[in-house]
This record gives structure tokens, C-alpha cells and sequence, in this order.
């Protein structure tokens, strides 16, 4: 028996793992020591407002809200566009679950659309579920990598849709030179853990328009307009009072220093990626996962196809003997909440009382009805599709040795 592929440790761990350094700990002890400096809201300006203004000269984007996570940037993202009640909004089925939780916060109604070999909305299943009643898509860019941008834009103005970008997974992600969302009607960011920059917790919403924003700001804070001292309400905007996204100062101190080292964070794993795909051989039972805008992939991940339930199972197996764990990203072992099937409140119609908001809502005069099977193409390549996440702790020896992998394993049988 040859010696595995795999000969050096593969370090695992979130990319902040790695980027985390005396930076981060610095701007966070500076507002410890300085507690009169911790509210979003203080006398001049915060962390969260030059984070803001950071994030728009860096992706160019027209103006940028700090708020408390990227589920609550997709509602204000909602909101600014004045979508709510009696509306559908059309999101893909492979998404985490809050880009259709958000859709329901602002009383909307999501429709459900397949993915294609990107792992993003097909644009030919979008066109076929819009009904009367769609006013939005939400485009989601799955780890990093862009979706059919262009398709998908193109249709969405052609049925006079706004379009969302759902960019949680795919910060540092662009769309032939352009961040990806800065192009669309409103886009959101996350800042979890688990995103390309992070300060453990947060989001940001950003928008094109200046009443829309406005809109946004009143979604994420009630009081935000009676706490603004910038003329907020200088546009046409009536302020109104919802929920309560507030970003919180520490957060957003640790997301500024997170910000500068953005770019050279993707440089970094854009050339990890290329690394290993130019150490595959031609592909015999499998396929690459396809990349609209292969300059624009963040690089945070790594994806095949395989041909069929067969090649996948052969596949999956001959790694493990060449030392590359991997399963299929669809599989009855793990639940994944970025799968539409284990969205359970969404495939049961549950309200949160037993008026059943928004589906019984009265404002609504559509219909829809889910099912765990009612998007065989998405659930079928997923069974087929094996991922690998790609971390700044990793190296060229890694690529290499990985690449061997695939190449070995794709052969096998």
C-alpha cells in the first residue's frame, strides 16, 4: 500500500484564529479602560461610525449601518427597500436559515429557488418562481464564492425586482473588480466567528440609496433617529420604530483593526486555492464547483462535484485512505442549516402564535406550500458536492499534498 497523500498536519480553525493579534486586544483594552467611550451613541465620533466610514472607502459602497449581526443586516436590508407583508422575496435553497428568518421578521413571505453548480441560485429556477406578488431575490455567495451575478441581475431587472446580495459568507468577494454588493440594491455583511473578518459577533448593512438607508436605520434601532445628531431624516423618510439591531462599540473596535487586514487576508487564501487547483490533474468523476468570477472567489473554499451517488461515495472513501476527510455536504448524518430541508419553522409554516404570522397574514394573496423534497436539484448536488475550508494556518505543502489526494483518489476506481 502506497504512503498517504497526506504527510503534513492540516492546521484547522477559523481564519480569525490566525489573524487575531496584539491589534485586536489593544483597541478592545482601549475602550475598557475609557468606559464613557462604550456606547454607540456617545458625544463625537465612536468605533462604529469609523468603522462605517471605513467600510464604505474600502468597497465603495454608498453608505454603511454597523449593526449586531449579518441576520439583522439582511432585515434592514428588507426594510430599506420597503418590503413587508403581502410581498414574496425569493432566496436560495442552500443558504444559512436567517436569509429566509429575515424575509418572515419583516412579515414577507420567501420563495424558495434551486441552486446550480456555482452553489448559488440558478437564475433559470429564479425566473420561474416569480409570481405577482415577488418584489426581491436575495443572492447568497456561499463561502466566498460569487454566484451568477450577471444572469441573475440581468432577470431581476428585467421583472422589475430589487435585488438583495446576501454577502455574509463572502466578505472580500468581488464581481469582475467590484465587491461583490455594492452593485446591487442593498447588501449585508456578517462579522461572526466564522467569517472571513470577524469581532465574534455582528453585521453591516449597506445600501445605495440614501432614503432607504434611512429606512434601515429605523429598522435596526427605534430610537436611532431621536439619537442621531447627522440630520438623519433630512430625505422624505417618516421615522418608525421596530426592532433593536444596535452594533456595540467593543465589537466595533475589534472589526476596524479586522478591516485593514481584509485585503490581505483573501490575497492570501485566493492563492492557497490556486495552489491546489493547479496541482489537479483533468478531472475523470468529478467536476470543479463553477466560479462566474474565478479573480472575484475569496478563495475560503474548495469545492468538486461528483458525477453521481456512486463516484461520490468511491470518492469520499479514497480520500479518507489517502488521509482527506471529507463528506458530502448534503448527508443524513449532520443537519446543516444552510439547507433548506432542515429549515423546520419554514417547511412547517410555523408562526410565533397561533395567528401564524406571516402566513395567515391578510395582506398576503399568494400561496405557498414547502416540502423537504420540493428542490430535488439543490438536495442532489449537495449529496454530490465535497468541500474543503480553506484557513491562513494552511501552506503550499498543503495544496500540494491535497491536490495528490484528489488526484490519486479520482483514479482509484
Amino acid at each position: 500500500m502506497s504512503t498517504p497523500a497526506i504527510q503534513t498536519p492540516i492546521p484547522s480553525g477559523t481564519i480569525c484564529t490566525f489573524t487575531y493579534d496584539e491589534r485586536e486586544v489593544e483597541a478592545a483594552t482601549r475602550l475598557l479602560r475609557n468606559p464613557a467611550k462604550m456606547f454607540r451613541h456617545q458625544r463625537g465620533e465612536g468605533e462604529a461610525e469609523n468603522f462605517e466610514k471605513e467600510v464604505c472607502a474600502l468597497t465603495g459602497a454608498g453608505h454603511a449601518l454597523m449593526v449586531s449581526s449579518g441576520s439583522s443586516a439582511l432585515s434592514c436590508c428588507l426594510s430599506a427597500l420597503e418590503i413587508g407583508p403581502g410581498d414574496d422575496v425569493i432566496v436560495p435553497a442552500y443558504t444559512y436559515i436567517a436569509t429566509a428568518a429575515a424575509v418572515l421578521d419583516v412579515g414577507a413571505i420567501p420563495i424558495l429557488a434551486e441552486i446550480d453548480d456555482t452553489l448559488g441560485m440558478d437564475p433559470e429556477d429564479l425566473e420561474r418562481k416569480i409570481t405577482p406578488y415577488t418584489k426581491a431575490v436575495i443572492v447568497t455567495h456561499m463561502q466566498g464564492v460569487p454566484a451568477a451575478l450577471g444572469k441573475l441581475r440581468e432577470i431581476a431587472r428585467k421583472h422589475n425586482l430589487y435585488i438583495i446580495e446576501d454577502c455574509c459568507q463572502a466578505i472580500g468577494s468581488r464581481y469582475h473588480g467590484v465587491y461583490c454588493g455594492v452593485e446591487s440594491d442593498a447588501f449585508a455583511w456578517s462579522l461572526n466567528y466564522f467569517k472571513t473578518i470577524t469581532c465574534g459577533e455582528g453585521g453591516v448593512f449597506f445600501c445605495r440609496d440614501y432614503d432607504a438607508f434611512v429606512r434601515g436605520v429605523c429598522q435596526s434601532d427605534p430610537a436611532n433617529t431621536m439619537w442621531s445628531n447627522n440630520d438623519l431624516l433630512q430625505g422624505e423618510v417618516k421615522p418608525f420604530a421596530r426592532a433593536g439591531y444596535r452594533a456595540n462599540e467593543l465589537a466595533a473596535a475589534i472589526a476596524r483593526v479586522q478591516l485593514t487586514k481584509l485585503e490581505d487576508i483573501v490575497t492570501r487564501t485566493r492563492a492557497l486555492k490556486k495552489a491546489l487547483i493547479a496541482g489537479l490533474d483533468e478531472p475523470i468523476h468529478y467536476q470543479l464547483q463553477r466560479v462566474d468570477d474565478p479573480e472575484g472567489d475569496a478563495g475560503i473554499s474548495f469545492a468538486i462535484i461528483c458525477k453521481d451517488d456512486a463516484s461520490t461515495k468511491a470518492m469520499t472513501e479514497a480520500l479518507a485512505a489517502e488521509g482527506l476527510r471529507v463528506g458530502s455536504a448534503y448527508n443524513e448524518g449532520f443537519p446543516d442549516r444552510h439547507i433548506y430541508a432542515y429549515w423546520d419553522a419554514l417547511m412547517m409554516q410555523n408562526g410565533a402564535t397561533d395567528a401564524n404570522y406571516p402566513f395567515r397574514d391578510p395582506a398576503y394573496k399568494g400561496k405557498v406550500e414547502y416540502s423537504r423534497d420540493m428542490c430535488p436539484r439543490t438536495l442532489d448536488i449537495l449529496h454530490r458536492c465535497l468541500r474543503i475550508g480553506i484557513n491562513l494556518g494552511m501552506s503550499e505543502q498543503n495544496m500540494a499534498e491535497m491536490a495528490l489526494a484528489i488526484n490519486r483518489a479520482d483514479k482509484s476506481f
